[in-house]
């Protein structure tokens, strides 16, 4: 018993975080479709994004180290299904950003946050 007291803070604390590979996971996403659509759509043009090249904008916080980022736009958990919603359609997920609506479907939102957190790791 009194191993178990000693040791259930412990194992409390380890429940409360997914494994790391896990945290992101984005099955049937395609991370090379949502770099075409982030080199397309010009989110390049207010951020800087690891693997875009051109343009490389300064107006939006940079996106590297994205996947270790605790928050998105400093005020939603950083999940898959709230980085999908927020870049599909910033404003309707966090009112007052600046960040407009992007021309994107269900899909390549995913495909998007797919690229983000595949090469957002620093």
């Amino acid at each position: 018993m009194q191993i178990f007291r000693a040791l259930l803070p412990l194992l409390l604390a380890a429940g409360c975080k997914s494994p790391p590979d896990e945290v992101h996971h984005m099955p049937q996403a395609n991370v090379a479709h949502g770099m075409a659509l982030i080199e397309r759509a010009g989110c390049g043009a207010c951020h800087v994004i690891p693997g875009i090249f051109w343009p490389r904008g300064e107006s939006g916080p940079s996106l590297a180290g994205f996947a270790e980022q605790g928050l998105i736009a400093g005020r939603l958990p950083n999940r898959p299904d709230v980085l999908a919603a927020y870049v599909r359609n910033a404003p309707a997920t966090l009112p007052g950003t600046t960040m407009p609506a992007m021309p994107l479907s269900a899909q390549d939102a995913r495909d998007v946050a797919a690229y983000l957190y595949a090469t957002g790791k620093r």
